[in-house]
């Protein structure tokens, strides 16, 4: 799935002013569209701190050579902003995890809609995206409770993110219930007591609880 910003370089006004024969008015529309990229890539570039990758349509046609477009036609520029979101999310949490055995830096898992979806896979389409981690001292983490990160990792990654990519999508901090794995088989045999009664009564809202991790949320605008 490609969740993507839109750059159309067609104006009509710019087309009523070329000049020439179809292939001359081709080959200035083609130059005209390219300068229109550059000044994309670079309001994407002091956006997020990068240019993003882009695919180009001519005429419809994905690749096509910009002099190849029609006078009168259409040339897109779709730059896919939300993968880099997501790859920049991921490197900055594995940056400021504390690393003592590793196994925080590598359990960060990424979800769409409550699915784990694996390094390298296709991205789904999904009203809610989150980064969560597998370990369950997480929560212990975020609270400030390592030397290594005193002022926690999810949360302030979270913030990080929700300014420099708060022109692509919604950012912010959360929990997000992980019942599978080691945060499941712990949750089953803590005898670890809320603050509110109501979730120590055994149940699925004490197992909600129980398995809710520190998360960075993420939905598109």
């Amino acid at each position: 799935m490609r969740v993507s910003a839109k750059v159309e370089t067609i104006d009509r006004d710019i087309v009523l002013r070329l000049v020439g024969d179809d292939a001359d008015r081709s080959r200035q529309f083609a130059a005209y569209a390219r300068e229109a990229l550059v000044e994309a890539q670079e309001v994407n570039r002091r956006a997020t701190g990068q240019v993003p990758t882009h695919e180009t349509f001519v005429d419809g046609r994905r690749g096509a050579a910009l002099e190849t477009v029609k006078p009168d036609g259409t040339i897109v520029f779709e730059f896919d902003l939300l993968n880099d979101l997501f790859e920049w999310i991921g490197l900055t949490l594995m940056q400021h995890s504390p690393v003592l055995s590793g196994r925080y830096q590598e359990s960060h898992l990424f979800f769409a809609d409550g699915v784990e979806v694996e390094p390298g896979a296709t991205l789904p389409e999904a009203q809610e995206y989150s980064f969560v981690n597998a370990q369950p001292y997480a929560r212990k983490i975020e609270r400030g409770q390592s030397p290594m990160a005193p002022d926690g990792v999810y949360e302030a990654v979270a913030t990080l993110a929700s300014r420099r990519f708060s022109n692509v999508a919604r950012v912010r901090f959360g929990y997000r219930s992980l019942p599978a794995g080691s945060i499941g088989d712990w949750a089953k045999t803590t005898n670890m007591r809320a603050s509110q009664n109501s979730r120590n009564r055994p149940g699925d809202k004490r197992f909600e609880w129980l398995t809710r991790q520190p998360a960075v949320v993420i939905t598109l605008r």
